[in-house]
């Protein structure tokens, strides 16, 4: 529910009220049966009454953290930590000053939120931040197991990892109501809500989320653990005219502003001998790749299984690769999506990232792509796509790097999903683009500024050389630029596809992170960063491995956690 719609005027809202309208429960002592559940309602009060700002600027005559108890980080750390390690035990024991502070927002759940947003009731802002602290650190590990403490509490954990992947939320709250989520990092700048957690965030209903979790090993379990490599491929290599088709019978005038729909539908297949030759090569360069990355519409839906058996025979352990699909049957469109996939060691574990928004031909773009032979410049024309409800698949790729795809138009739309990646705050966010260069200075590279400051994200962006090389508009030189990749410590580098080269191998380092919170909680080194990085072209030999024996022997078993 959107907490502004609420008709009581905000002079009679109260916490019982707020709370009653989002679950359709009161605000009862099953809460404190588990953490999660108590994060949410005391996110939404937080949120509803703005009394999370008094964690910097608390009124005259206060302070935070408060005078009582007077080791305030310590005992809110540890009062989680005892917490999370009770719910194994089921006797409805709690720290003292959980329920201490649970007495007082109980007592003061009828009290108008507007005496919280002029911290009037000051004494009932306080327990509503401690608890959130509390439940916060209740949460440690329930996302990551690098976050996890030692000693009790890992059949609770177990248990609330078990509903995250059921349910989509780490709260027993129907998630149409609201959603809990890991997090993996908080803002570094800035006073706002995100800002007061490090474990957990929690989400107004809109987007779908998803949280799912394949094998890798633990980067950043050590300092100085070592590196990830990626290889792009910005295939297709060449784009023709011709691969962009108008849908005949779909062009429409609307108050003088005619639109119609086209498909993109590249000739060439997939060069299954070119790829297995550039792995060749990446394999002379670093000991194996680790993930191959190809732009949007980079394949066919029917070409995934032979791509995936050639990888399987190189060691590739992920793969990220824009897929398009045919219509299925007359009168639908295609569909167009990121196909996320992690070798098991048996079979490919595969997840599904929708795209969410159509890409639309301007004449600007139809003449900086020279398409005019083959879509009318005076027409706008939409992709035909099927546009899905919006979801977001988090990857959590053994206990370090948690990955999101974001397709295209995604990024550049500051919308619910945009929300959700901030609010979790994932390592990396992949983005495979038919777009033309990725410069610094254009669309892509701005908004990936957005994800790289806060949370603090590293974006990769990628697209087809083909795209690039039709890409030249009036008075600007051409640019060899695919990809880009973003992040808060090393600033924009640009990715070139140099002259020979069919692929580029980028090698990033992985360690450990200083995570924080601005309500006074000490800062603990349990986070995971991706930095620096180095770019090494590609170009494949002329003697391939023989790829076509290898698919025809070994297919592997394939198995789907995700359609959505």
């Amino acid at each position: 529910m959107d907490l502004t719609s609420l008709s009581l005027a905000r002079d009679e809202l109260t916490s019982a009220a707020l709370w009653r309208a989002m679950s359709g429960e009161p605000i009862g002592q099953g809460l404190l049966e588990w953490p999660p559940d108590l994060f949410a309602l005391t996110d939404v009060i937080l949120e509803c009454s703005e009394a999370y700002r008094f964690v910097l600027s608390p009124p005259a005559g206060a302070s935070w953290p408060p005078n009582e108890p007077p080791d305030w980080p310590d005992a809110v750390a540890d009062a989680g930590r005892r917490w999370g390690s009770s719910i194994e035990r089921d006797d409805g024991a709690v720290p003292d000053l959980l329920s201490q502070e649970w007495e007082t927002l109980r007592d003061g759940a009828d009290t108008p939120l507007e005496r919280l947003t002029d911290a009037s009731a000051w004494r009932l802002c306080q327990a509503v931040l401690t608890l959130h602290a509390i439940a916060d650190e209740a949460c440690v590990g329930l996302g990551s197991a690098l976050d996890a403490p030692g000693g009790p509490g890992s059949l609770y954990r177990a248990r609330a990892r078990e509903l995250l992947a059921r349910t989509g939320t780490l709260a027993r709250i129907p998630s149409r109501a609201i959603r809990v989520l890991p997090k993996l990092r908080t803002p570094a700048n800035g006073t706002s809500l995100r800002s007061l957690s490090r474990y957990a965030c929690a989400l107004r209903p809109g987007v779908d989320a998803r949280w799912h979790k394949v094998p890798g090993r633990r980067p950043g379990a050590h300092a100085h653990d070592g590196g990830l490599n990626y290889l792009l491929l910005p295939w297709p290599l060449r784009v023709r005219e011709a691969d962009f088709h108008p849908l005949e019978g779909t062009v429409h005038s609307l108050a003088k502003d005619p639109f119609g729909f086209f498909e993109f539908a590249p000739s060439e297949r997939l060069d299954l001998d070119l790829v297995d030759r550039i792995l060749i090569a990446s394999r002379d360069e670093v000991e194996s790749v680790k993930v191959v990355v190809m732009p949007e519409s980079a394949v066919d839906s029917d070409e995934i299984e032979p791509l995936e058996a050639l990888l399987v025979h190189h060691g590739v352990q992920g793969l990220v690769a824009g897929v398009r699909q045919r219509p299925t049957h007359p009168g639908q469109f295609g569909r167009n999506w990121v196909h996320l996939a992690a070798w098991t060691g048996a079979h490919w574990a595969s997840i599904r990232q929708t795209k969410h928004h159509r890409w639309a031909l301007d004449e600007v773009q139809i003449e900086q792509y020279h398409l005019g032979g083959a879509l009318h410049p005076r027409i706008r024309w939409w992709e035909a796509m099927e546009v899905p409800r919006r979801s977001l698949q988090f990857v959590q790729v053994g206990e370090g790097n948690t990955v999101v795809s974001l397709v295209c138009e995604d990024l550049a739309q500051i919308d619910d999903v945009a929300e959700v990646l901030r609010s979790v705050g994932p390592t990396v966010v992949i983005t495979p683009l038919l777009d033309g260069p990725q410069l610094s200075s254009r669309w892509a590279a701005r908004y990936a500024s957005v994800l790289a400051d806060d949370p603090g994200s590293a974006v990769l962006t990628l697209t087809s050389y083909g795209m690039v090389r039709r890409s030249r508009p009036h008075g600007v030189d051409p640019s060899p630029v695919i990809g880009l990749w973003k992040d808060a410590g090393r600033g924009t580098r640009e990715i070139p596809l140099e002259p020979g080269a069919q692929g580029v191998l980028v090698s990033v380092n992985t360690d450990r992170a200083i995570r924080r919170s601005t309500d006074g909680r000490m800062p603990v080194e349990s986070g995971n960063e991706i930095f620096d990085m180095s770019i090494y072209q590609v170009r494949a030999g002329s003697t391939p491995f023989g790829h076509s024996t290898h698919v025809r022997q070994r297919r592997p078993r394939r198995y789907s956690i995700s359609r959505n």
